[in-house]
């Protein structure tokens, strides 16, 4: 473990917020927190907390540094970005380590995580010489119009732990391009991989000569959280986390003006039609609901199969589920490590009662398996009669719920009939079957994806989704519009003054 904090450069644990390079706080009256191992329930390190005046410090210099750095042309500013991302490409190994020890997710999705870092910094570089706007038609003689992007202030970034280090990356690589600083709270349950990132962090603003880029404050929702949603220097706050909380997120920043970007619940499901590739589906189903223990906001948790195949592929998962082999998340072969904490097991056996209450059969799983640890569980599988209102609830375990259609009418309304769209996915061979689900009146996700899983985005396209999933978008495609305040410019370089619409105000 301590080999392992070395090599991301964290000598000591101490500290709960950063100001810059060497620029470690310990808060004196900051509270003590402490990371635990879910494999194991021990305790990996303490940290300590920022409190109010320390908060107060880290975004006063983030707003001090933002002053300047808005200043640096775009493709300087990807040139910081470009180093992150080679840092990164060192240290891929021990901060994907450090991503499983301390979240509980499988090595290989560990080390994928920080690869998304790494994908992100080279789209956020090239998008750094590519901060377009458009030019338009006056209607006035000799006047030029158009519009332009302009940094917007400092970024609130508020990251959950089931993706400790790639959603930072996803806000703080593009916001940092557009001309942000980026101060960041993250998750209580995962604060060892803030610190090891903000190590990174503060090498690379070292090496530029630059301080307070990127910042972290470290501490509980209801203290930091509390202060970074009600600061006005702070135009924009990007969280990821429950539907719960995102509508307080929601509520608090709008209040004084704010915006924000909300990446909240997901309930995905995949709809499987008679003609479907089963292979193909059974795989995807297998990793969209297995992956991370269940713990990704795009875990698929409902399948809508055609009657027609449903107990063959209900057959052929139960086959694959039984292949998962559970345990350690750092060992070779292992496909699914325990959950984040023991809030987290009870929440799921809450929800297998309930939908066992609610005429559910549990077909396979079901069980919490201590031999391997406090937090480790069966993958369940579990056959509904209908969709009821457990299964309309998002539960971040690994429970996934079988439904049946007859009608694809009646697929893409069990489909759509959630709080919640954030992805989906059809398996189907049929061209009017596809056609339909990506239709205006198919899937009202904002991710809808054609004999490909729920979960795995890319980063190139932009992420989020509609409903109470928040609507906002972030990583690729246009979502760098979010963080940049847009401006339309008229030039009159004639000797009149002619007024738009026609207008005529006098002599």
């Amino acid at each position: 473990m301590k080999a392992l904090l070395n090599k991301l450069g964290i000598q000591e644990v101490n500290a709960g917020a950063c100001v810059g390079p060497d620029g470690w706080i310990t808060d004196p009256q900051g509270k003590k927190l402490i990371s635990y191992n879910p494999t194991t329930n021990e305790p990996i390190a303490t940290v300590i907390q920022a409190g109010p005046e320390t908060y107060e410090r880290v975004a006063a210099a983030a707003h001090q540094a933002f002053l300047d750095w808005r200043t640096v042309p775009a493709p300087k500013r990807g040139q910081v970005i470009r180093d992150l991302g080679n840092a990164l490409r060192e240290l891929k190994e021990p901060l994907g380590d450090l991503v499983s020890l301390e979240m509980g997710k499988i090595r290989v999705e560990g080390h994928g995580e920080v690869q998304e870092m790494i994908d992100i910094s080279d789209f956020a570089v090239g998008l750094s010489r590519q901060l377009y706007g458009l030019t338009m038609q006056s209607e006035r003689p000799q006047h030029r119009m158009f519009e332009q992007w302009h940094p917007l202030g400092v970024v609130g970034v508020i990251t959950a732990f089931n993706f400790p280090v790639a959603v930072w990356s996803w806000n703080a690589t593009i916001a940092a391009v557009a001309g942000d600083t980026v101060l960041w709270k993250p998750s209580s349950s995962t604060p060892l991989c803030a610190i090891a990132v903000q190590h990174i962090c503060n090498r690379i603003m070292a090496d530029h000569g630059l301080t307070g880029i990127f910042s972290l404050a470290i501490g509980s929702g209801r203290d930091v959280g509390e202060l970074l949603l009600n600061d006005s220097r702070l135009p924009l706050v990007s969280f990821t986390g429950s539907t719960k909380v995102g509508r307080h997120v929601s509520e608090t920043v709008a209040r004084r003006f704010g915006r924000t970007i909300l990446e909240l619940g997901g309930n995905n499901a995949i709809i499987v039609t008679e003609d479907a590739n089963l292979d193909l589906a059974t795989r995807a189903i297998l990793f969209g609901a297995v992956g991370t223990a269940g713990q990704r906001c795009t875990t698929t948790r409902r399948i809508i199969m055609h009657k027609q195949i449903a107990g063959e592929l209900t057959q052929r998962l139960v086959g694959a589920y039984k292949q998962v082999r559970i345990g350690d998340p750092l060992e070779d072969g292992i496909l699914m490590g325990p959950l984040v904490n023991g809030a987290a097991v009870e929440e799921m056996f809450e929800a297998l009662q309930k939908a066992q209450d609610q005429g559910g059969e549990i077909v396979y799983g079901g069980h919490m398996l201590p031999e391997l640890g406090p937090n480790f569980v069966e993958p369940t599988i579990v056959k509904m009669p209908e969709q009821t209102d457990i299964v309309r609830q998002e539960t971040f375990a690994p429970i996934l719920y079988l439904l049946e259609y007859e009608d694809f009418d009646e697929a893409i309304h069990i489909h759509n009939d959630v709080p919640q769209g954030l992805s989906s996915a059809i398996f189907t061979e049929s061209m009017r079957y596809m056609e339909r689900f990506l239709s205006v009146t198919g899937s009202d996700c904002g991710i809808a994806n054609v004999n490909i899983g729920t979960s795995g985005a890319e980063i190139g396209g932009a992420f989020g989704g509609e409903k109470e999933t928040g609507g906002g978008r972030e990583s690729g495609s246009d979502a760098w519009k979010a963080y940049m305040r847009r401006q339309t410019n008229t030039v009159n370089y004639s000797s009149e003054l002619p007024l738009a619409q026609g207008i005529r105000f006098g002599d």
